[in-house]
């Protein structure tokens, strides 16, 4: 079923979505936030380490401020992960900042935002943010889900919404499709966590001048319609990759 608009007022709509769940929401909310990225040594987010990471923060002047961390990750940094990011295992060792004490960092940074419900905002955020929070657990420092007190929201993440919104978009939805597909320059930068943040705020704004339900739902409304509109796409990715004979194991939850 759709989403559909069923009640403005007062500033606030009130939203269907699927299985006849309301979410309701102020209108013209979603300025201020944070944006986030990680480049890593891998892609396992309960073994792999974090090797660079940027915030950008944007105030609901539409100012940001950036902030950015080199990480020694303790482990070799594997050559195909250089490949993308361009930083070496020497350069980690010799430039980067202890990794208790960057992510200490980026955790305030984070929560900072999430503690007064402005969201986070990430490519792919299941990914960065359980990236986070196994780093956080691996060197004895709280999750962000301890220091919030809740569960890690709102999050708004860019390719969440493009699954939901355009289920058959031919090619794939790597960032630099989704720059394309919304219109956005591309970029000579990508795979540097602060270009990406960037490049993945200017897709979410395009995504939410093209569309009317994304603006008219504040973060958390937002949170909430993304996480329905994962299961969906999830369900029915797993069903694909059986019917191919292979395992259906895409995770149902999000972030």
């Amino acid at each position: 079923m759709p989403t559909q608009l069923v009640r403005r007022s007062a500033g606030f709509a009130l939203w269907l979505v699927g299985d006849g769940l309301e979410v309701s929401g102020r209108v013209n909310a979603m300025r201020q936030l944070i944006g986030f990225d990680t480049e890593t040594t891998g892609v396992d987010v309960t073994l792999d380490r974090i090797v660079t990471a940027a915030v950008v923060r944007r105030a609901a002047d539409g100012t940001t401020q950036t902030q950015t961390w080199l990480i020694n990750p303790g482990v070799a940094i594997p050559e195909r992960a250089t490949a993308i990011h361009g930083i070496t295992t020497e350069r980690a060792q010799t430039e980067g900042m202890p990794p208790d004490q960057a992510l200490e960092e980026v955790a305030r940074a984070l929560t900072e935002f999430l503690i007064t419900q402005a969201p986070v905002l990430a490519f792919n955020a299941a990914f960065d943010l359980r990236l986070v929070e196994a780093e956080l657990a691996r060197h004895g420092l709280p999750p962000l889900s301890q220091r919030l007190g809740r569960d890690v929201a709102p999050v708004v993440d860019p390719l969440v919404l493009d699954r939901a919104l355009v289920h058959f978009r031919k090619g794939k939805r790597r960032l630099d499709d989704l720059m394309a597909a919304y219109g956005v320059p591309s970029s000579d930068n990508l795979h540097d966590a602060l270009e990406d943040v960037h490049q993945a705020i200017a897709v979410f704004d395009a995504i939410e001048a093209k569309y009317e339900r994304i603006s008219q739902m504040d973060a958390m409304a937002l949170h909430k319609w993304q996480t329905l509109g994962h299961r969906k796409w999830a369900e029915s990715f797993n069903r694909w990759l059986v019917g191919r004979g292979e395992v259906g194991d895409v995770d149902l939850a999000w972030p």
